[in-house]
């Protein structure tokens, strides 16, 4: 969408806002740079950051509350379960809000009027067209210009291939827990540094973080990055087992999801991972 306006093939956007987990892979923020200097600066379109903190920080933390990331858990009893998932509302759509705010120039608290609002293009495209929703607040409406042209995830792939971004990553924490095995053995294969970070992360976790659920007392269980709820470095990420595949029988998960993952990563208004927290990227764009 950003190309498309600074392009003039859809209107020009006021600002395009990247929300930073603090914990993306470093192609990711390698891609944003060469996306600001490349597309949105030339075209006067301002790329603003927005942060709520570094979730992998904040997850170590014991004195800090801990907006859950969505782990895979080993109860005491043996029985597997999830932690549930906070992290998108926090980083991600928290901070999109506030700057959306302070664009209006009513920063929290201040009462917005009614009638004052952004709007915000948000990049679903025709293939989910049931995940278009509105806002949930008064003083941002969502629009859908993928929608409105027309346009499939094959266009915007097509497209991004003919003005050289076919190499565009997909925007999600390092560690996230919707990683497919694929991701995980891209992470493994072609960036040690950031898996041995991703193994160090998973294996401090373990217990959880020291306020982890939602009353703030510590996890009664084991808590894991990978769906196998195996340490990620002895993880079965070369291969989907049968185990894994009778375990998420009745979540409804498909082969395909287990081997690549969620298949847009993870973002503020339209994750496939949360039906209720549900852009198909990291980007919000307002005008």
């Amino acid at each position: 969408m950003l190309a498309l306006s600074a392009e003039g093939i859809l209107p020009r956007v006021d600002y395009a806002i990247f929300a930073d987990t603090g914990w993306e892979p470093a192609a990711v923020y390698a891609h944003l740079d060469r996306l600001e200097k490349e597309i949105a600066a030339p075209a006067g379109i301002p790329v603003l950051r927005v942060t709520s903190g570094n979730i992998r920080d904040d997850a170590l933390d014991p004195n800090r509350r801990f907006a859950s990331m969505p782990l895979y858990i080993l109860n005491q009893n043996g029985k597997p379960g999830m932690t549930r998932r906070q992290c998108t509302g926090e980083y991600k759509i928290k901070p999109i809000k506030k700057k959306g705010r302070e664009i209006l120039g009513y920063p929290h608290p201040q009462r917005i009027p009614k009638g004052v609002y952004v709007d915000q293009w948000v990049g679903i495209s025709t293939d989910e067209f049931q995940r278009a929703k509105d806002a949930d607040v008064r003083y941002m409406h969502n629009i859908h210009p993928l929608i409105d042209i027309g346009w499939s995830r094959q266009d915007c792939v097509a497209y991004l291939t003919s003005i050289g971004l076919a190499d565009t990553p997909k925007s999600s924490c390092l560690g996230c827990p919707f990683h497919g095995n694929a991701q995980w053995r891209n992470i493994r294969d072609k960036s040690p540094a950031e898996w041995q970070d991703v193994v160090e992360f998973d294996a401090a976790i373990r217990q959880g973080n020291a306020r982890a659920n939602a009353n703030g007392n510590r996890l009664l269980g084991q808590a894991f990055l990978h769906r196998s709820r195996v340490p990620l470095d002895q993880a079965p990420i070369d291969h989907i087992t049968p185990a894994e595949r009778v375990a998420h029988q009745g979540e409804r998960t498909s082969a395909d999801e287990l081997e690549n993952g969620v298949l847009d990563g993870c973002s503020p208004w339209a994750c496939r991972g949360d039906v209720d927290e549900a852009t198909q990227d990291d980007f919000g764009l307002a005008c």
